[in-house]
């Protein structure tokens, strides 16, 4: 725990000038961002009272070991710089606008031949028109069933689509016209897609039209007596009508703006936002955040315009339940990403306050419920580590844990993972996996993937300075030969998953800090790859495990690292040379958090194994090739991509690789199509 003092500025060396201030740890991670009209001022106020100040600022403080700043010419600059930086190195001190939620949009796929209709959550793709958020995802499908009706495109998924097209028949919804059926070709894409549209149009509050067309349709209907078409226009018109029933009207119909609400404490804040379009609620959502410091209502407010509307759509109202500090350069902004003029207000009578009371009752329930559920979490996940830190005689409770397992099927193609637990939770954005080396075993395996994990953060502390140099047994130990490191560490665990965690749980920029892979520079703050040493390091296995993992790392000279392994049979915990397992209840909340540890190890590196196998099974085609060795099948591979660009090319294509002759070429042609060679140089 650092002093602050220690890391004071000098009395004078802080300009007055407006500007933006980073915290930084002993690692080099920024974990605090903000700015300040005066910078001076605004530094000087953490260091003057320290026992004045609020807890979780003093904790801030206390983990800081250093400060800097950069000077900006305006507030607008200011703003700016600190959104950018909090994206960028995503502060764990920073306020982080957490979804008490996950909401769903309807979606509607645009970018596809035959558009479709959907209900999504999580991140938005391109391309994808949405609508909402809702509260609920039933109420999405209840006002979609009503619109099929009259806008009868396409719901199904590409499979079900497919299908479809290939038997020729449609599915129940085709049958029953609340579907248009492009799959058998019922109508055209163009027409398709101009349903598609008009279901966008209905959803965007553009009602009105569509509802006097169909009234008009149903009346010439009835004069030239086709009832039963007439019927089926009423009925239209009723379920447009009910679905605009769903939608609450609460202003003018042509209002358009988003009402934001507070609920806080001292500790923690709710925000609440109420999406109106077309005078109209489309939907709601709500955030909660964790107070660093004594904000104010209209601060907060400021914290949330610029993280909400950093990306999202902004509409040409927002009201609030207080102004920011620096409302015109926040307006300024807000209209320079809108591309025109954002109003920015407090309503103070009439129907827009009364929706600002309305909102607000739903900021303090949301803040009540979280509350509930936080305090469960707060206690479990402290226990846990507590008991973990109780169990394993260590000095305090490990904050973070690195697991790592081990994967492979009859020793081929071997892998392991690390995955990282901070504070109880996953840390996915710094997820490792490692392609292992050493074909002796699961012991031989985990010794050198800790070789390698420690090997790196030594030689990290090396580039920053903290070290003077290496171990002396660094270069023998784990060591990597020149030209294999390439490729042998990955990044984060990439797809969805991590998309909507990242998004969720760390924000944008998540896994730059203590895990991007780039050395720490003194003016960015971002250390590299392996920088962050761990607490404790969970190894799945037995006493032989643990003990290749210490070994690592005392012929490492890391000695304030504790290690134990986690035994699959009787979950038992194996502490490095001791002879009987440490156990744990059952109902032990510190097991059960070891035991989601290593579970997650186990299924990084199982998906991380899966995909290395089926790419060398992929390339297992060519080794029947006689003469064939490893330089030219990759040769080969880079050239066409993959194996089934590959299968598909001609021998006169394959010859036009270097090193390919015209009988290997017939070969490669004959040993993935199935065929018989062709003579020697003849082609296929």
């Amino acid at each position: 725990m650092a002093d602050p003092a220690t890391y004071r500025p000098a009395p004078g060396s802080i300009p007055e000038s407006p500007g933006v201030y980073r915290f930084h740890d002993p690692a080099g991670r920024v974990i605090y961002v903000g700015k300040a009209k005066s910078l001076r001022q605004r530094l000087n106020s953490y260091f003057a009272d320290f026992a004045g100040l609020h807890p979780r600022t003093q904790t801030m403080l206390t983990t800081a070991a250093s400060v800097d700043w950069t000077v900006v010419n305006t507030e607008v600059e200011a703003l700016q710089l600190e959104y950018s930086w909090i994206k960028e190195f995503d502060p764990r001190f920073n306020v982080k606008y957490r979804d008490d939620k996950s909401y769903p949009f309807l979606a509607v796929t645009m970018a596809d031949e035959f558009p479709r209709v959907q209900v999504l959550r999580g991140a938005k793709r391109k391309g994808t028109r949405y609508f909402g958020p809702y509260s609920h995802a039933w109420a999405i499908r209840e006002t979609v069933d009503l619109l099929l009706r009259v806008f009868p495109v396409r719901t199904c998924s590409t499979g079900v689509f497919k299908r479809a097209g290939q038997v020729g028949r449609p599915c129940l919804l085709g049958y029953i016209d609340k579907c248009s059926a492009p799959c058998v070709g019922r109508v055209t894409p163009e027409e398709h897609r101009a349903l598609a549209e008009d279901f966008c149009d209905f959803m965007a509050g553009n009602t009105g039209r569509f509802i006097k067309r169909l009234e008009r349709q149903m009346r010439e209907a009835a004069a030239v007596e086709e009832y039963e078409r007439a019927a089926r226009l009423r009925d239209d018109v009723q379920a447009l009508q009910r679905a605009l029933e769903k939608q609450t009207v609460v202003l003018g119909d042509d209002t358009d703006c988003d009402v934001v609400a507070l609920a806080e404490d001292p500790l923690e804040a709710a925000v609440q936002v109420f999406y109106v379009r077309g005078g109209r609620i489309r939907g709601q959502r709500g955030w909660v955040v964790d107070k660093v410091e004594d904000a104010t209502p209209g601060e907060l407010v400021e914290h949330f315009l610029l993280q909400m509307y950093g990306e999202a759509a902004i509409p040409r109202e927002i009201l609030v339940p207080a102004l920011p500090p620096e409302l015109d350069a926040v307006i300024e902004l807000l209209s320079e990403g809108r591309g025109a003029r954002v109003d920015l207000r407090v309503p103070q009578r009439g129907d827009k306050k009364s929706l600002m009371e309305t909102v607000e009752r739903n900021a303090k329930e949301s803040l009540a419920q979280h509350k509930l559920r936080r305090a469960s979490d707060l206690t479990t996940r402290s226990r846990a580590l507590q008991e973990i830190a109780d169990a394993l005689d260590l000095d305090q409770a490990p904050l973070r844990v690195e697991c790592y397992d081990v994967s492979h099927i009859q020793g081929s193609n071997v892998v392991a993972s690390m995955v990282v637990f901070e504070d109880g939770l996953a840390r996915k954005s710094e997820y490792r996996r490692f392609s292992v080396r050493s074909d002796e075993g699961d012991v031989a395996s985990i010794y050198e993937v800790i070789c390698r994990r420690f090997r790196r953060y030594l030689e990290e502390r090396v580039a920053t300075g903290e070290l003077d140099g290496g171990p002396e047994a660094g270069e023998e130990i784990g060591a990597v030969p020149p030209g294999q490191r390439s490729g042998q560490e990955d990044g984060p665990e990439d797809g969805a998953e991590i998309g909507a965690d990242i998004g969720a749980e760390n924000g944008p920029g998540a896994g730059r800090a203590a895990g991007a892979g780039t050395p720490i520079d003194p003016e960015t703050g971002r250390p590299r790859k392996f920088a962050y040493p761990p607490n404790l390091v969970v190894v799945d296995g037995g006493p032989a495990q643990a003990a290749a993992a210490q070994r690592a790392l005392d012929e490492l000279g890391i000695d304030d690292v504790a290690v134990c392994g986690l035994a699959k049979r009787l979950e038992e915990v194996w502490l490095p040379g001791d002879d009987q397992p440490v156990i744990l209840p059952r109902t032990s909340e510190g097991l059960y958090l070891l035991q989601r540890v290593r579970d997650e190890a186990h299924r990084f590196a199982i998906t991380y194994h899966r995909a290395k196998r089926s790419r060398s099974l992929k390339e297992s085609a060519l080794d029947e090739v006689p003469g064939l060795g490893p330089a030219r099948r990759q040769a080969l591979l880079r050239h066409f991509g993959s194996v089934k660009r590959l299968r598909e090319a001609s021998a006169e294509e394959i010859r036009a690789v270097p090193g390919i002759g015209p009988a290997t070429a017939d070969a490669i042609v004959a040993a993935l199509r199935g065929e018989s060679p062709s003579p020697a140089g003849q082609g296929s």
